[in-house]
């Protein structure tokens, strides 16, 4: 399907490099359109390396699937200045190449839906996301007519970090890489979901960051504190937990996160439960807008490999990276609301019907009553108070005003014959 409006030109202008919500670069890309309009859009390569492959899809016969001779879309490779020292550098497509031959290829490719909905403005590119007050987003160019400020030009390769695989990875989609024990990675993006996107010699594509640890120490330093106050989130796709620290959560259920981790599993709250959830299957309570598109995007995708899970993992480093257990966040968390007077995470006193978490059931197999650390907890143990006997005629006369003492004297004397003395 054709577009009325179509790409004309598009013009790499270079590169931004951000860190948030984590360290990742995004193309910048001037957009000029049939109907003269001019946009200026952001693009990681990621994106760009998702679209490449999924327009060959489109169209086999075009990318050379059935006959190579017949291939007319352009090849994707990284631009130089991303490709590493160890890459090859017998680059036959830079980025800016790539998208000059893309727009120039025939109409029935180059007007295609597909390919003006990838370089049509997002809400992002208008308002991109708030940025680490402790970090500014550093901008490259590439000529040096657009130089200014604190611009400056391309003029060596970007340094990625490096990463190191700590056991074998199998990919399960074609996005993917396979990796072995060992095998060093470059990373071109984290993304918060807890894929990873890496290049490894030639290839190029997502792995679990589960299975990646950096070559010179833990980065205890790239994962927020925890933050007990909690941020709100609705889940957009149910989970069922499969670990006992996880949690299972339906579609649309409101919950707090209160830990983001770099391998994408993140700490949540659901009133007195707390469990690892998905980060990919949930969204900010205030983006409902984006419910439906967001609901599209992660249905047939499954969440990345815990590292619990990974059988044989080898660490290069003496002292791995140190998680907190769950008693240590329902401890924290409940410490935090009760100073903040919040009644959130008190235990009902008559629960009905409630079932346990997977790891408070491990705790009490032994039938062991828990000893309780906190007032809520006492609290919740307690039995219901007394109810207060009524006070007696004498003393509501007592304590009466002078009105209801005297409407009190009359009612008496309308019902002397049927009416004790001193009953009020």
């Amino acid at each position: 399907m054709m577009a009325e409006t179509y790409v004309r030109h598009v013009q790499l202008l270079g590169f931004e490099k951000r860190f948030f919500p984590s360290q990742h670069y995004v193309y910048m890309l001037l957009v000029k359109w049939s109907d003269l309009t001019e946009k200026l859009i952001y693009r990681t390569y990621p994106e760009i390396y998702t679209f490449h492959k999924s327009l060959k899809e489109m169209f086999p016969i075009e990318a050379g699937k059935i006959e190579k001779r017949d291939r007319i879309i352009p090849s994707l490779s990284a631009p130089p200045w991303l490709d590493s020292q160890k890459s090859t550098e017998t680059r036959q497509t830079t980025l800016s190449d790539y998208c000059h031959s893309l727009v120039n290829l025939p109409p029935h490719i180059s007007r295609c839906t597909h390919l003006t909905g990838f370089f049509t403005v997002r809400p992002e590119d208008e308002n991109p996301p708030s940025p680490n007050i402790l970090k500014r987003n550093e901008t490259f160019v590439v000529s040096k007519d657009l130089a200014r400020g604190n611009v400056s030009e391309i003029s060596g390769p970007i340094i990625l970090d490096m990463y190191r695989a700590i056991a074998d990875y199998t990919k399960t989609t074609k996005y993917e890489i396979n990796l072995h024990a060992g095998d060093q990675v470059e990373i071109v993006e984290k993304n918060q979901n807890g894929w990873w996107f890496c290049q490894c010699d030639s290839k190029r594509g997502w792995v679990p960051a589960s299975y990646l640890e950096p070559l010179d120490g833990p980065e205890e330093s790239e994962e927020a504190e925890p933050d007990y106050g909690g941020e709100l989130y609705i889940t957009i796709k149910a989970y069922k937990a499969e670990q006992e620290d996880e949690i299972t959560l339906d579609l649309g259920e409101s919950i707090e996160v209160i830990h983001k981790l770099l391998d994408g599993w993140w700490v949540v709250r659901k009133g007195e439960q707390m469990g690892y959830f998905p980060s990919m299957f949930l969204q900010k309570a205030n983006k409902r807008e984006q419910s439906e598109s967001s609901r599209a995007n992660v249905q047939g995708h499954k969440p990345p490999p815990r590292r619990s899970t990974i059988r044989n993992a080898k660490s290069i480093h003496n002292k791995s990276r140190q998680r907190l257990s769950q008693d240590t966040y329902r401890r924290n968390s409940r410490r935090y609301l009760q100073q903040k007077g919040g009644q959130l995470v008190k235990p009902d006193p008559y629960p009905r019907n409630v079932a346990k978490s997977p790891l408070r059931e491990r705790r009490n197999q032994g039938n062991i009553p828990e000893e309780s650390s906190t007032i809520s907890e006492n609290e919740g143990k307690r039995e219901a108070p007394v109810i207060p006997p009524r006070p007696s005629p004498e003393l509501i006369l007592q304590r009466c005003s002078d009105n209801t003492r005297k409407k009190i004297s009359i009612h008496k004397s309308s019902s002397a014959s049927t009416s004790k003395p001193g009953q009020a």
